[in-house]
């Protein structure tokens, strides 16, 4: 047997695990809640962990979409992590707790700031969700209800159990919640349009990045995307709106406001490029959209709830700074 001088001990090797489902993690289904106990390992191997019948729901073999129940026994095997997964498996997100707008025992709300994902993945490693569970070792249950640009700060609303969860996105789903946000756009504002009722269509560009452009109604890879539009104050050379989305399109409100002629203050995808030079000179530094307003019945007691986040220092001074510029 060789000895090597200085070496280190080999990895121990994953063993067989069994874990039971408890009521917070009811009603996901079996490749969810697998891709939740497996955290680093890829999604293809989960699916093929389950083909092969490696995976075990009390005892029997068991689809991906099954749905797990309290009480349920998963047999999960061993799996091995790749070296670039355990390592960031091993560097965690950093904890950060972020201006809380409310909390109960079933959701809370944060004022989640400019320039912060809400969720790691392209090329981002962590977002507001891993830094939350981080700072809250203690919680059995924290997901993400809905997502916000990167770039677009305010209110962003987070799940403390699966059963608020499901009934916070069924009412996003069906459109039950109002989403005002506001943006501020280059230019006057026509007060008389008040509705954008044009289809979306998200694709790649070259580099692989994604876009999205208005499209004709009768092009079959459109989405439909209804926005709202509410002139709250008029600037010298821009105007300041509230913008209410009755879709949840990505990129919508940037997009159709750049449709419009009109693109978002900062906007460094869809909006007027040289002016944004000019502006990070006079002091904005971002994108000029937050979520502003959120309407939503809560989970558990139904009662309509309206939060509001107030306009971040930065964009509210540079709000006062155009609403009276220096002669």
């Amino acid at each position: 047997m060789k000895h090597i001088i200085g070496g280190t001990e080999p990895p121990a090797s994953p063993q067989v695990k069994t874990v039971t489902v408890d009521e917070e993690s009811a009603g996901q289904r079996l490749d969810n809640f697998l891709i939740r106990q497996l955290k680093g390992v890829p999604k293809t191997h989960v699916y093929r962990i389950i083909r092969s019948g490696e995976v075990r729901l009390n005892k029997g073999r068991a689809a991906a979409d099954t749905r797990v129940a309290t009480g349920d026994v998963v047999r999960v095997p061993p799996v091995r992590q790749s070296e670039r997964a355990a390592e960031k498996a091993g560097q965690p997100a950093p904890a950060r707790e972020f201006p809380v707008l409310l909390e109960d025992d079933h959701l809370m709300a944060v004022d989640k700031p400019a320039g912060v994902a809400v969720h790691g993945g392209s090329g981002v490693s962590f977002g507001v969700i891993e830094q939350l569970r981080q700072a809250r070792p203690g919680a059995k249950f924290l997901e993400l209800v809905h997502r916000l640009d990167r770039e677009t700060s305010g209110i962003l609303l987070v799940a403390k159990k699966r059963s608020a969860l499901l009934k916070l996105q069924d009412q996003f789903r069906d459109r039950e919640t109002g989403k005002t946000y506001l943006a501020l756009v280059s230019g006057a504002w026509p007060a008389n349009r008040k509705v954008i009722d044009v289809p979306l269509h998200k694709y790649l560009q070259a580099d692989g990045e994604r876009r999205v452009k208005v499209v004709d109604k009768d092009n079959p890879d459109g989405m439909r995307a209804i926005t709202l539009v509410k002139v709250a104050r008029k600037l010298p050379g821009f105007t300041l709106l509230e913008v209410t989305i009755k879709t949840g399109r990505t990129h919508q409100i940037r997009v159709h406001l750049a449709s419009q002629g009109h693109g978002i203050a900062g906007d460094d995808k869809y909006g007027d490029f040289e002016l944004n030079k000019t502006l990070q000179k006079q002091g904005l530094k971002r994108m000029f959209l937050h979520a502003w307003r959120l309407q939503f019945n809560h989970p558990a007691s139904q009662e309509r709830i309206e939060l509001h986040a107030p306009l971040p220092p930065a964009l509210q001074e540079f709000i006062d700074h155009a609403a009276s510029p220096t002669v």
